[in-house]
């Protein structure tokens, strides 16, 4: 077991894209970064790349469509680090193109719920127990715009002719876990948001999109190194609040 006074993150995803910005953002920040991702050549690439910019970072196999490869994870973490300070939940799948949720297919729904929701609260839980132990944590879940209830019944909104229901219903359910574990955590120093990247130009974003993983990677970053002041409970993109 590891004893250090030096801030440790999980990132999830952080193979690729978003996530493995996010992981080099806060490896920069004198993090130690842990790179979460179900493929392990992937991962131990993205550990690596960061090591030899001269960065802490480590690896840890973790599906999240999966409990058990979950709870082995923390588990793991908790004998390596002996601590865990900052959770990023920036793992997701978005695998429907229906036009609309009539057209929904259960499999597809239950599988984009794993993986982007009901994944990231069961991290959360078994998380959790070590932020306690030190009355300090930061848990930032990527969620996105696409779930905003305020968005999803705006006929104005720029992304009202976007379907992809499983994924917007993911995010909303992720978004409501986000405050439900803000409130039971608050009285712990345990600081619980979510964030919106925006539309960035990874894999799942297309070539087409307007941001740089740069900027998509800025407010999660921001979110996760917050003051202990800092808010909780809350729904952000280009470091604001915007509506559930």
């Amino acid at each position: 077991m590891k004893e250090s006074d030096t801030k440790v993150a999980l990132v999830t995803g952080a193979n690729r894209g978003i996530g493995k910005e996010i992981g080099r953002q806060l490896a920069a920040k004198g993090i130690t970064v842990i790179v979460g991702a179900r493929d392990r050549d992937q991962g131990m690439q993205a550990c690596d790349a960061l090591k030899a910019a001269g960065h802490a970072a480590d690896f840890q196999l973790i599906d999240m469509a999966h409990a058990n490869s979950i709870i082995e994870a923390v588990k793991q973490i908790k004998t390596t680090h002996a601590r865990l300070d900052i959770l990023v939940n920036n793992a997701g799948i978005s695998i429907d193109f229906e036009n609309d949720i009539f057209s929904l297919e259960t499999e597809v729904l239950q599988n984009t719920l794993q993986t982007n929701a009901l994944g990231p609260l069961a991290l959360c839980q078994a998380c959790i127990p070590l932020m306690k132990a030190q009355n300090y944590g930061r848990i930032v879940n990527v969620a996105s715009t696409l779930g905003s209830l305020a968005e999803i019944v705006d006929p104005q909104s720029p992304y009202a002719q976007v379907a992809v229901p499983a994924y917007r219903l993911s995010k909303t359910l992720l978004n409501g876990i986000t405050a439900l574990v803000a409130k039971e955590v608050r009285p712990y120093n345990i600081l619980v948001n979510s964030a919106c990247p925006g539309w960035v130009r990874t894999a799942m974003g297309g070539e087409q999109a307007p941001l740089k993983v740069q900027e998509g990677a800025d407010t999660p970053v921001w979110l996760a190194t917050l003051a202990d002041d800092g808010p909780t409970g809350g729904f952000f993109r280009e470091r604001q609040s915007i509506p559930w």
